[in-house]
C-alpha cells in the first residue's frame, strides 16, 4: 500500500505517519527501488496498534520504547509485557472516570424523566443543577 491508502485507511495524515516512522512509533517501512514507502500487511498492524495505542493516551514516548523492545527478540518478552501493564493500569483509570461520569449522567436524565413525567424537577439536596 502506498502512504496515501495508509493515511486514508486510518484517517491520519501522510506527515503523521512518517512522524511515526521516523521516531520509532512504527518500525521501519521498506522502500521501493524508487524510494516510494511500501507499507505491507505488518506495516499495517504496526499502525494499527499505534492508532489503538494513542487513541487510548499512550504516550508516544511508550510506543517508541514498546517498537524497541519488540525489535531486540525474545529476550525483552517480559519488558514488553510490563510495558503493556502499565498501559492497562492508565487506561482503565480512564475507563473508571468514563464510568463515574456516566453515573453521573445517567443520574442526571432519571431526574429529567421524573420531572417529565411529574412536571417537577427535583434534585438531591447536594446536586450541582
Amino acid at each position: 500500500m502506498t502512504i496515501k491508502e495508509v493515511s486514508e485507511k486510518f484517517d491520519l495524515t501522510p506527515d503523521t505517519l512518517r512522524y511515526y516512522e521516523r521516531v520509532g512509533v512504527i518500525p521501519a517501512v521498506n522502500r521501493t527501488k524508487g524510494g516510494i514507502r511500501d507499507y505491507s500487511e505488518q506495516d499495517i498492524k504496526w499502525i494499527e496498534n499505534a492508532v489503538c495505542m494513542r487513541s487510548a493516551g499512550v504516550p508516544v514516548e511508550m510506543l517508541i520504547e514498546y517498537v524497541k523492545l519488540f525489535q531486540e527478540g525474545d529476550s525483552t518478552i517480559t519488558a514488553r509485557r510490563d510495558l503493556l501493564m502499565e498501559v492497562r493500569i492508565e487506561v482503565q483509570k480512564q475507563l473508571d472516570k468514563y464510568q463515574a461520569t456516566m453515573d453521573r449522567i445517567n443520574y442526571k436524565i432519571s431526574r429529567y424523566e421524573e420531572a417529565v413525567k411529574t412536571g417537577i424537577l427535583i434534585w438531591d439536596a447536594e446536586e450541582i443543577q
